[in-house]
């Protein structure tokens, strides 16, 4: 996990409404770019879903990851 993972993920339980990747990256200084290829890599471990095209939220594994009952360990993000 990066950092840039721990942000976006904070900042879609934060909204606690689905967004796109460029309202990511706006809201974390990431560029788009960096914020799609991160999205991938946190939708491939259940940690964020994407609702509709372009479109994403955290889902209830990402939760458990923010409060540390999952353990970056354990997660195949690189």
């Amino acid at each position: 996990m990066t950092q840039g993972d721990d942000r976006i993920l904070e900042t879609l339980e934060s909204s606690g409404i689905v967004l796109s990747p460029a309202v990511l990256a706006y809201n974390t200084d990431y560029t788009r770019n960096y914020v799609n290829k991160r999205l991938r890599k946190l939708r491939d471990n259940d940690l964020v879903e994407r609702v509709d095209s372009g479109y994403y939220q955290i889902t209830d594994r990402g939760r458990a990851y923010l409060v540390g009952d999952i353990d970056a360990a354990d997660l195949e993000i690189e």
